[in-house]
């Protein structure tokens, strides 16, 4: 299957440290001939870190995609009933709006983007990194893995000495996700090894 023509929803929350690792990724599927569409948390946008200033990842992302940045839930909403995507992909994932996607809230752009992905019958590819994901946020990724229509990017522990429950998605295999989740198929094998210092 090529990705060419496909129109795809690419949705960011606030792993910041994780951005370089999905930059890119979102290149790729542009490379492809994928049609990409730009979608930010709130805390994508606004927040400054050590790992680069929101507006600048907001101005990276529209340059790579060639499209301008989704940032409002009234600019999500359209996804559903008259711009339909093909694919949602949300990657980074927070445990955050893990545990906000699992429990039916919709209280960002990405989350209503993601819902009306779902609505439609439509794959959404999650690529997760979160602290807690063998922790208390454990019950939300299982319920999550267990949803139709939802995929995950394989993902395992990426430092398990330091930080036991971290897990984080492999984002180098993303296209492939999306490859699988559009045929209606899970890459296998989800959970992998993988350190971060390997």
């Amino acid at each position: 299957m090529s990705l060419k023509g496909k129109r795809i929803g690419f949705g960011l929350t606030g792993s910041h440290c994780t951005y370089d690792a999905v930059m890119p990724e979102i290149e790729k599927l542009v490379n492809e001939g994928a049609e990409v569409l730009p979608i930010v948390t709130y805390t994508v946008k606004t927040t400054n870190t050590r790992f680069g200033e929101g507006e600048e990842w907001v101005k990276k992302l529209e340059e790579i995609t060639g499209n301008e940045v989704i940032d409002t839930i009234v600019k999500a909403e359209p996804l559903g009933p008259k711009i339909p995507l093909d694919c949602m992909v949300i990657a980074p994932l927070t445990g955050n709006s893990m545990s906000k996607l699992a429990n039916a809230m919709t209280d960002s752009p990405v989350l209503m983007a993601a819902k009306a992905t779902m609505r439609n019958h439509r794959p959404v590819v999650l690529g997760i990194s979160t602290n807690d994901a063998l922790g208390l946020n454990g019950v939300n990724l299982m319920r999550l893995m267990a949803a139709k229509n939802i995929y995950f990017i394989p993902f395992g522990q990426d430092a398990p000495h330091t930080k036991p429950n971290s897990m984080v998605a492999k984002m180098s295999l993303l296209r492939d996700t999306v490859l699988a989740a559009l045929e209606g198929r899970q890459l296998q094998p989800v959970i992998i090894e993988k350190f971060r210092d390997q």
